[in-house]
């Protein structure tokens, strides 16, 4: 399943975002106001959980300094990655589109596409108040 938000004007420079991507805590000031849970667990990882929703574990896997950020589950039950490809528009300004990779069955699919969906739009539309 791939899912992908558009892409955000973010008026911080490209190294300015990655930065602040690369730094795990900020990913609280990314969540949806449903955050029931936000928890640093190591440098590379972190756990959160919405309402309603099981807690996810989240382990970075890949930086390419100033070009993007992937974070991947750190549990091989449901293997997923949510990448930040970031771009410089021009001096002082970015683009950034997140995108979410994952393997699943259909049924399993079906069910989580929407949720994801508007889990990603939330943390893209976040981004761009940083």
């Amino acid at each position: 399943m791939h899912i992908e938000t558009p892409t955000k004007i973010i008026a911080k420079s490209k190294e300015e975002v990655y930065n602040f991507l690369t730094d795990l805590q900020n990913f609280e000031k990314l969540m949806p106001e449903s955050i029931d849970k936000f928890e640093i667990l190591d440098e590379d990882t972190f756990l959160f959980a919405l309402s309603g929703m099981p807690q996810i574990v989240l382990k970075r896997k890949e930086q390419i300094p100033h070009e993007k950020v992937v974070l991947g589950a750190a549990s091989d039950k449901l293997p997923f990655t949510l990448s930040a490809l970031i771009e410089e528009k021009d001096a002082g300004t970015s683009e950034v589109t997140l995108s979410f990779e994952g393997e699943f069955n259909a049924m399993m699919a079906m069910m989580i596409k929407g949720p994801i969906t508007n889990f990603i739009g939330t943390l893209s539309e976040n981004l761009t108040r940083i």
